[in-house]
């Protein structure tokens, strides 16, 4: 549908009776509808982003709850004076003929949100109507980001987002949402069809030296999986490399040290050492002018 293609859905800005009624919920002082602009928008879906990131279905429906009367802002700047319009209603939309990258049915999350018809808004309400303030993005914070290989927390394994590992795509699954900040206007979203910008936090030192330790553990495996394939080819120089450097990277340690041991021993029974020094031999010789200096 030509409707559910668009960031921003335009309601004809007047609100209903009951949807004036949601509105006053966060008025101080009861609106009437001639004075309030009305819109629907398009805040994030279960797709993988930009970002290789994706909310799971359950985290959209929390997300839900959250965003009712969160600010409407511009680039993400959170400034009271950017506060511009504020989200009075949510609905999951489930479009069960689409299928995620992640092979689940697509759905996403439906906003309406007012803006006061004030002169001050009268441009942002005409780029609204014309199609210019389209695309949004989302400021939110999430508890957990989930690799989609091995389920692992994200920054603790050795699955890179965005690659293919046999037929899976790596992407971070974005759980359990603890706070909704604002949702912004912006140019270039995140996420295709709405745009996210996500937020987790300060880093505890825990953490930190977790996520550290992580990145050793891929370097180590890393150098250890070039090792391997070096020491494949001395062995046998009719080897591939770039098929034995493929394979290496479905190895984990274990199997990496063992083809390490045999390989590093094939290859130097192929490849002895050398000694740069080498014996004159037992014989002693008559001419004593070798030993003089």
């Amino acid at each position: 549908m030509k409707e559910l293609e668009k960031n921003l859905e335009a309601t004809g800005g007047v609100p209903a009776e009951a949807e004036l009624a949601a509105i006053n919920r966060f008025a101080k002082s009861p609106l009437r509808a001639e004075e309030v602009y009305t819109f629907s928008l398009r805040l994030c879906d279960n797709e993988v982003d930009r970002d290789w990131e994706r909310f799971d279905t359950a985290a959209l429906n929390t997300l839900g709850d959250l965003f009712v009367g969160k600010s409407g802002i511009f680039d993400h700047q959170w400034t009271a004076e950017g506060q511009t319009a504020r989200i009075y209603r949510t609905e999951m939309v489930r479009e069960g003929a689409q299928v995620t990258a992640a092979g689940d049915g697509y759905c996403w999350l439906k906003a309406w949100a007012y803006l006061l018809r004030t002169e001050k808004n009268a441009d942002l309400i005409a780029e609204i109507e014309g199609g210019i303030k389209r695309e949004v993005s989302v400021g939110c914070s999430v508890a957990r980001r989930v690799c989609s290989i091995c389920g692992a927390e994200g920054g603790t394994c050795q699955h890179t987002p965005g690659q293919r590992y046999g037929e899976q795509l790596c992407y971070l699954e974005l759980r359990d949402p603890t706070d909704a900040y604002e949702w912004s206007f912006v140019a270039v979203p995140a996420q295709r069809k709405a745009g996210v910008l996500k937020r987790y936090g300060h880093e505890n030192q825990g953490r930190a030296q977790l996520r550290a330790q992580a990145e050793l553990g891929r370097k180590y495996l890393r150098e250890l999986r070039r090792e391997v394939t070096r020491l494949a080819m001395l062995a046998d120089d009719s080897m591939d490399g770039g098929a034995l450097a493929k394979a290496a990277e479905h190895l984990e340690e274990p199997e990496l040290l063992e083809l390490k041991r045999v390989y590093g021993a094939q290859a130097a029974r192929r490849f002895p050492p050398v000694p740069q020094l080498r014996s004159r031999g037992a014989a002693k010789t008559e001419d004593e002018t070798e030993f003089l200096i």
